[in-house]
């Protein structure tokens, strides 16, 4: 029973002497994270309003507020460790370890974030832009550090990662889309009234981009026909609609006109 007490007696002594010893520390140890913890927050939602308040794009915004938090963060706890007479020398090379093989693990995912962010400064298109790269085609629905998402005029949601987007050629035609139709007319046309009759009926469509003008022209001559050429914007979102549109639009007002499309045809000679 003697020995019993005598142990509990030291484990006592000891657990005083390391209160009486580290207890300020302790304490100004977690005083110094709770204090650093509400400075993080506080710069990261100001670099984040600071940067709102510029017209900066918010993705980029809160990205960039939350790694001032994480970064005053982390010194926050190197001081708070420091404080306690921890060494944060083999901390920092585990760190420094980890995040090596972090980043080759996930390499793909860091080549689109870099791009993401590459995309957002330099804003080679926006939310509501019609682009065209990698052969698809689509309105620019939302913009992501990891991806960029386009919608096209059958309203699928096209996922593009942005490091296929960084570096490639984009073509950037804002809300419109240009839509080209072929019309072939009978050699004995009047070419002046076929194209004042294409333009008329192209720019009696409803829809069709305000500021854009109507281009036709005689694109070939064809084996049967003389073939016009037809070119005009109209919003991306209506594209095959009012392609549609236009070409029944056409093809009324040639009748009308008497204005003949050939069929191909063969003459055939008898000899003999």
């Amino acid at each position: 029973m003697e020995i019993e007490l005598e142990q509990a007696q030291k484990i006592y002594d000891m657990l005083t002497e390391f209160v009486v010893t580290y207890s300020f520390q302790i304490l100004g140890a977690f005083i110094i994270i709770i204090i650093g913890y509400w400075l993080a927050s506080k710069v990261g939602n100001l670099v984040e309003r600071l940067m709102l308040g510029k017209k900066i794009d918010v993705t980029l915004s809160r990205f960039t507020g939350s790694i001032a938090k994480i970064v005053l963060l982390v010194m926050v706890l190197v001081i708070s460790l420091s404080n306690l007479g921890i060494s944060v020398t083999p901390f920092v090379a585990a760190i420094g370890a980890l995040g090596i093989g972090a980043g080759l693990a996930v390499q793909g995912m860091l080549s689109n974030y870099a791009a993401g962010f590459t995309i957002i400064i330099t804003r080679p298109f926006i939310v509501g832009d019609t682009i065209s790269l990698l052969g698809v085609t689509g309105i620019v629905d939302s913009v992501h550090l990891g991806y960029v998402f386009l919608i096209d005029e059958d309203n699928v949601r096209i996922q593009i990662p942005n490091r296929h987007i960084v570096g490639e050629i984009i073509h950037n035609s804002a809300k419109n889309l240009l839509i080209e139709l072929k019309i072939g007319v009978t050699y004995d046309s009047d070419p002046e009234q076929v194209t004042r009759v294409i333009k008329s009926a192209v720019q009696s469509v409803e829809g069709l981009a305000a500021d854009a003008s109507v281009q036709v022209g005689i694109d070939n001559f064809g084996d049967f026909s003389i073939n016009f050429g037809v070119r005009f914007w109209a919003p991306t979102d209506r594209h095959f609609e009012l392609k549609y549109a236009a070409n029944r639009a056409v093809w009324d007002a040639l009748r009308e006109a008497n204005i003949q499309i050939p069929f191909p045809q063969r003459e055939v000679r008898m000899l003999g």
